[in-house]
């Protein structure tokens, strides 16, 4: 038995530490030596002993177990995993893995995350949101937008334009502003607290637009022209991309171009292509005047020869079948002969610019297309390539500027509105949502800022950012529920007054546009991330493919050696709760031991989700959906952990800490624990639980004290309350709608004392008037307080009257509408 215990020992010190094969051979060879050579070798040890040595000379012979293992394991890879797509190939090949490969790897490396050098705004890029963002913001009216013009006033458009908003990511050669990842991010979150419908006019064409497409495929003579127009609003683009038929599986576009020969502007047999198409849900498409268009490109005519491309090897990589060349991106002024533009969708009261538009045996030349005649076919891998930075920038900023918002001016409306005397903000029903709202905003900013250092130091972490969209929408869409449920009937009451109402109608225009999240969280986060973020998953499935026995032999043995280190560890971590795991501080050092632990067991589930489930696992939605929110939940609490640290662990956000980690680690506990209930082999599947778990639910939800610590931030002042709220446009302007509740808070706590003071006078009974305001003017009268204190308290009551206003209308003015 010492000497199983031993060997047991051994295997675990080899999985903990994931030694190579080498190492290994001579740590489980010695023991097999010193068993035999101390003459240990009775009885059962034998069935153990032998069998070992067999396996361990199998492995370490490689023709060997080629022929025995790696063979018999291609012809079952071949008969159960799915053939991969060509689109599916290019969305692979789009963009890269970055943490989010860490996390599956089941022991993530964290002096990567923490030795990582954070974005930070150039002076330029400060200027500009000191400057042009903050005038922008004084200049934005949301009722007029939203109720009066259903659109930006002439005046807004035209400073945009001027100021070079809708130029941001156009390099500065070209007349652009060149900005980092970051500060398109600051500029999109500052200006969405003022207006959704000026943040998306702002974000689609530094997004998905053929200002994105041209920097990286268009031709030079393209690029001299178009950037420079687009980068001053001389050109306004948008990008044809949706249609009735093709929503969220964009790569079965049914829009179609011919190649053909035609005359075009007093030239004869020009060669070009003839589209027609039907779009919808295309933003900035009722006032552009520049058109980026996806289509399936067909050439029954065989016109595309040799001659027509740069080389014979870029004639070789077009892969045709049959006629159909593939998915095909063109640039097309919109005053074309054929298009039908101009006409608008109704955006759930959010009025930014967004309409259908058709097209009807449109002819283009081929040097239309963005990147000319070499780059047909090729649409969807740039398409997959574009849309990953723009659901990486554009909609986590303006979800964090609601959250952020949120949390400050729900907060500050909780401290001044009262009920039974106290402020609502005390009652521990509000104290759960408000502290919700701050630990997501708290965790939603960490996730954005860390996402942006990722994309301004090169990566194009494509999972990453497709669940940072998913995630942070729906922290939003929770976050701006709460608010509504805190404000109450002034929430629900439309007008000038109303802070909430319009981002309230807005959230399912973000939870919808770039990737619908239902399909994002089902579809794209694992079914995209275990192939792309595994180790050795797409070497093996290419391997077979290919036919490649070498390269599927050290592929599925290094594979079977990290599922042998996950399995380990998870049972470790399950007895040990990786206690002895030291990365991070000792104020955060917990949070990176419990995420260790899930990475461990999250990298163990999901290959036994592959091994038991195959291809049918792509099919399995719910089951890919609860992977999908183990992983976004780690990511999430890994940024967390990196931005307490980069702001320099100040002890006063300590409650946003917690509450932020501990709610992310119980959520994808929760999650892995529903994949536990619907894999396949129930017996194996509560094996491995009780390994993982041996001891049951190790995380707990954010505690009831906890809530308060977080809520009491959202009622007071401090720093904290400032950092949470940083890079927003703050006003106590009482005249300003957001600012009117900024100012009464303020004037909350400035009279405070006051106010303690003034609620004994009125429990003692020695006050007479009942209308508030005459029992102020009885006290001053009476001497029982100061004149000055008298006028702070009036002050303080007019201004919490006016924070809790709600607008009402005459018959006549909703008959207007």
């Amino acid at each position: 038995m010492l000497w199983l215990l031993l060997f047991i020992i051994i295997l675990g010190i080899i999985g903990y530490l994931r030694l190579s094969l080498i190492t290994a051979t001579w740590m489980v060879g010695g023991w097999l030596f010193i068993t035999a050579l101390t003459n240990s070798l009775h009885g059962w040890v034998w069935f153990v002993w032998l069998p070992i040595l067999l396996i361990l000379t199998l492995i370490n012979i490689p023709s060997l177990r080629q022929k025995l293992i790696s063979q018999p394991a291609m012809r079952l890879l071949k008969a159960s995993l799915p053939k991969i797509s060509r689109t599916e190939q290019e969305a692979l090949d789009g963009g890269n893995v970055w943490w989010d490969a860490e996390l599956f790897s089941g022991k993530p490396n964290w002096k990567r995350l923490r030795d990582l050098s954070s974005s930070s705004l150039t002076q330029e890029e400060q200027e500009f949101i000191d400057g042009p963002v903050n005038t922008l913001c004084e200049m934005l009216d949301d009722w007029e937008i939203t109720h009066v013009r259903q659109d930006l006033p002439p005046e807004v458009w035209d400073f945009i334009k001027k100021q070079r908003f809708l130029g941001m990511i156009i390099p500065k050669e070209y007349g652009g502003l060149g900005f980092s990842a970051l500060a398109h991010s600051q500029v999109v979150m500052k200006v969405s607290g003022r207006s959704i419908t000026a943040a998306v006019t702002i974000m689609v064409p530094n997004s998905l637009g053929p200002g994105e497409l041209l920097m990286k495929y268009g031709s030079e003579e393209h690029k001299d022209y178009y950037l420079p127009r687009l980068a001053i609003g001389k050109e306004i683009p948008c990008f044809a991309l949706t249609g009735p038929e093709a929503g969220s599986d964009a790569g079965s576009i049914p829009d179609v171009g011919i190649v053909c020969k035609q005359n075009f502007n007093g030239k004869k047999d020009v060669l070009g292509i003839r589209l027609n198409w039907e779009k919808r849900y295309i933003t900035l498409g009722p006032v552009a005047t520049l058109l980026g268009l996806a289509f399936q490109l067909y050439d029954p005519d065989n016109l595309l020869t040799e001659e027509v491309f740069s080389s014979k090897a870029v004639f070789d990589d077009i892969e045709r079948t049959g006629d159909h060349i593939g998915i095909t991106v063109a640039l097309i002024p919109t005053d074309t002969d054929g298009i039908d533009i101009g006409k608008r969708h109704f955006t759930l009261n959010n009025p930014f610019q967004n309409g259908p538009n058709w097209g009807k045996d449109v002819f283009i030349p081929m040097d239309w297309l963005i990147g000319g005649v070499d780059n047909v076919g090729k649409g969807w891998r740039m398409l997959v390539e574009c849309l990953g930075e723009g659901r990486g920038i554009s909609l986590p900023a303006l979800s964090t500027g609601a959250a952020k918002l949120a949390s400050r001016y729900i907060g500050a409306y909780a401290r001044v509105r009262k009920q039974f005397g106290l402020s609502i903000g005390q009652f521990e029903g509000i104290e759960e949502p408000l502290a919700d709202m701050l630990g997501n905003a708290y965790l939603m900013d960490a996730a954005r800022k860390l996402t942006t250092t990722a994309l301004d130091q090169g990566q194009r972490p494509a999972v990453i950012t497709a669940l940072l969209k998913y995630q942070l929408t729906e922290r939003m869409r929770k976050i701006t529920n709460d608010a509504m449920d805190i404000q109450g009937g002034s929430g629900i009451c439309l007008g000038p007054s109303n802070i909430i109402g319009r981002g309230y109608q807005a959230i399912p225009v973000a939870i919808t546009v770039e990737g619908a999240n239902i399909l994002t969280r089902s579809l794209i986060v694992f079914g995209q991330g275990a192939i792309r973020c595994h180790p050795y998953l797409l070497t093996e499935m290419k391997a077979t493919q290919e036919n490649d026995l070498v390269a599927l032999d050290n592929a599925l043995f290094s594979h079977i050696g990290f599922v042998m280190s996950n399995l380990s560890r998870s049972i470790w971590f399950g007895l040990s709760n990786a206690t002895f795991e030291a990365p991070g501080t000792p104020l955060t050092r917990r949070y990176y031991r419990s995420l260790t632990r899930l990475s461990a067991s999250f990298a163990l589930l999901s290959d036994y989700a592959l091994l038991t489930l195959g291809g049918n696992l792509k099919r399995k939605e719910r089951l890919s959906g609860r992977f999908a929110d183990i992983l976004s939940n780690m990511y999430l609490c890994s940024a967390t952990l990196k931005h307490f640290e980069d702001q320099g662990e100040p002890e006063a956000d300590l409650p946003l800490l917690h509450y932020a980690c501990q709610k992310t680690m119980h959520d994808a506990q929760q999650a892995m624990l529903a994949v536990f209930y619907n894999l396949p082999f129930r017996f194996v599947a509560k094996t491995l639980r009780a390994l993982i778990f041996p001891f049951g639910k190790p995380y707990a939800p954010p505690s009831d004290k906890l809530i308060h610590e977080v809520a009491k931030l959202a009622l007071s002042p401090s720093s904290t309350r400032d950092r949470l709220t940083e890079g927003c446009y703050i006003t106590d302007d009482p005249n300003d709608r957001a600012g009117r509740i900024e100012h009464a808070f303020n004037l909350a706590i400035k009279t405070e004392v006051i106010e303690r003071k003034f609620k004994k006078l009125v429990k003692s009974r020695r006050l007479k008037a009942r209308i508030h305001t005459e029992r102020i003017d009885e006290a001053v009268d009476k001497k029982l307080i100061s004149s000055d204190e008298g006028k702070q308290l009036l002050a303080n009551w007019t201004a919490m009257r006016e924070a809790i206003r709600v607008d009402d209308f005459t018959e006549e003015e909703f008959k207007r509408g």
